[in-house]
């Protein structure tokens, strides 16, 4: 497992749940807003193994769980392992995945070593490789199919990324069955990106006040959508 950073406690990331984040590195991702940018690469800072797991140890009893983010968690070599070890310590575990590695997920779900997920929808399908440097509607799609299947609570996430108007955000909404939770998360410039991102991050974005006039059709096709 490689590591590119700790936040040590949050209240927000894990639903319900004190928990602290741990950030891995690398991603098959490059999405243009990204604000991790710093992780996209496997290599570069990192933190050894054996330190992560001296820190959980010391905080048995303060934290009830940890979320794995990234980077992109499923790339990694030793998840299974790493996460039985941290399940062993008593930890509730959270996963946050771009979607693109769907038997993975599915596999960590059979082993009982994920509690909650929150995997990303990024954009409609035209529109993914553009966003994200991938093609992966597709693999997104069946990774929310799976974890239907495996009956393990998760949540959708789309950021709202400049340029993106509310029609398309209507048309990504009900191309789904009703999700048990959608969470639209609202876009805030990133501190570090690449200077030929600069004119899609300078697109115009969706104001809170759009979004709120647009939230009753939004809730009509996903009823458990919110947004933040």
């Amino acid at each position: 497992m490689i590591f590119g950073g700790v936040q040590k406690t949050s209240t927000i990331d894990f639903p319900g749940v004190l928990s602290c984040v741990l950030f891995t590195r690398g991603c098959n991702m490059d999405c243009f807003y990204c604000h991790n940018r710093e992780l996209i690469s496997f290599e570069g800072a990192s933190l050894p193994e054996a330190d992560i797991m001296a820190f959980l140890a010391k905080r048995r009893g303060i934290l009830d769980g940890v979320t794995i983010s990234g980077g992109e968690p499923t790339l990694q070599k030793g998840l299974d392992d790493f996460l039985r070890r941290v399940k062993s310590m008593g930890y509730l575990v959270k996963l946050d995945t771009n979607g693109q590695q769907p038997m993975k997920v599915a596999d960590l779900c059979r082993q009982k070593l994920l509690d909650y997920v929150a995997v990303d929808l990024k954009a409609l399908p035209a529109d993914y490789h553009k966003i994200t440097g991938m093609n992966g509607y597709a693999s997104a799609i069946e990774t929310i199919r799976l974890l239907q299947e495996a009956e393990i609570d998760f949540e959708v996430r789309t950021t709202l990324y400049p340029g993106l108007s509310v029609d398309e955000v209507e048309e990504l909404i009900e191309n789904l069955p009703v999700m048990k939770l959608w969470r639209l998360n609202y876009f805030h410039m990133p501190l570090k990106y690449r200077q030929e991102d600069k004119i899609w991050l300078e697109q115009k974005s969706l104001t809170p006040l759009a979004i709120e006039d647009a939230l009753p059709s939004f809730l009509k096709l996903q009823p458990n959508l919110v947004w933040k």
